[in-house]
């Protein structure tokens, strides 16, 4: 049987949300917070940038706004990178406890409101959207920034995977072995 459409887009967008969680656990805060790339991308800075966009898209979107705001990055912030890393004053854990109570917020507008209940996105012109709409959109926006976090985690300390029981990689691979064979295919272009 077939679950209903808003179930499943509920489901996958919650998967989302604890795979980027998922892929903090057991590092430092420094560790966390260091850039790992010429961008300054980190994975602390993931949370954070996710958690002040999905506040965005089920809040003022729908009419709904964060109760406490001081807790959010002001849309006219003069740092335009500021949701993307953590302040000195914020710790990982409280940047973490914020984005769980911005998903239960979020989740509170999912499941007050229909598929195709309207909003608007003010910072794409006021645009109208639906919350169907919205919801493959924070999918799709926290599926991609989960698949940066895969990345720097496996630059960091060399854990990947899909799940934290199954991480979806083959079994007994010699991964220097296969790295190097990718290496010299490369090498053979220029």
């Amino acid at each position: 049987m077939a679950s209903a459409p808003k179930n499943v887009l509920k489901s996958y967008l919650q998967s989302a949300r604890d795979v980027l969680l998922w892929k903090l656990d057991g590092l430092s805060e420094r560790d966390l917070r260091l850039p790992r790339t010429p961008t300054g991308t980190n994975l602390l800075g993931l949370v954070k940038h996710a958690l002040n966009t999905e506040v965005s898209y089920f809040g003022p979107t729908f009419g709904r706004e964060w109760p406490t705001p001081d807790e959010l990055v002001p849309a006219d912030d003069p740092d335009p990178l500021a949701g993307w890393y953590a302040t000195e004053d914020e710790t990982a854990a409280g940047i973490v406890d914020l984005y769980r109570r911005v998903q239960a917020f979020a989740d509170e507008t999912i499941d007050a409101l229909p598929l195709d209940a309207i909003g608007h996105v003010a910072h794409w012109g006021g645009a109208e959207v639906t919350l169907h709409e919205v919801m493959v959109h924070k999918t799709a926006d926290l599926q991609r920034h989960a698949g940066h976090a895969d990345i720097l985690r496996e630059q960091l300390d060399g854990s990947v995977g899909l799940l934290p029981a199954n991480d979806n990689m083959p079994s007994n691979t010699d991964w220097p072995a296969h790295t190097y064979r990718l290496t010299t295919i490369a090498n053979r272009f220029h």
